[in-house]
């Protein structure tokens, strides 16, 4: 009896706290959040592939995202295991961006002033690092999906995201 009355109990608090939740929700026609715009808005799949570049090359944060009126991509991540990671700022591996849909293959520049437009510093735990491919006839827009490859490193199945607004703020 005692049993029936907690399940009872416990079954009208869950109804009510989500009728709570339903009416403080906000209307359709409200203006999303952040927390909603980083859930849209995601270069890696899931938490499952996000797991993995974070065991195997010491890597989280990827994002890949359109830049400068759609003139570069823009590969990002932050180092977590900087010995893991250091396969990706060597100077040695030529990284290239391939569009899954065509098969293109988009190059980091190198320019006579600025040299190659990506980071080659040794790597350290809790710094982001970059480096931009040139997306000279806009081959790739917002929400393709691509591959990094970095020597023997492989990122496939990224998708590109809009170019972040200025009104937006990224949530850690």
């Amino acid at each position: 009896m005692l049993l029936a009355g907690f399940l009872a109990s416990s079954i009208l608090y869950f109804y009510a706290a989500v009728g709570l939740q339903a009416q403080n929700a906000p209307t359709p026609s409200a203006a999303p959040t952040a927390t909603g715009l980083a859930l849209t808005a995601r270069t890696v799949r899931s938490e499952r592939a996000a797991m993995m570049y974070r065991r195997l090359w010491g890597i989280e944060d990827i994002t890949l995202r359109s830049a400068a009126s759609g003139s570069v991509i823009r590969f990002s991540y932050r180092v977590v295991d900087a010995s893991k990671a250091q396969i990706l700022n060597d100077k040695k591996q030529n990284p290239y961006l391939r569009v899954e849909k065509n098969g293109e293959r988009l190059e980091v520049p190198n320019t006579e002033k600025v040299g190659q437009l990506r980071q080659t510093a040794t790597s350290e735990n809790g710094r982001e690092y970059w480096m931009a491919f040139g997306n000279r006839n806009h081959m790739v827009q917002p929400g393709d999906r691509v591959e990094v490859v970095i020597g023997p490193f492989h990122a496939s199945g990224l998708v590109v995201e809009p170019p972040q607004s200025s009104a937006v703020s990224r949530e850690p």
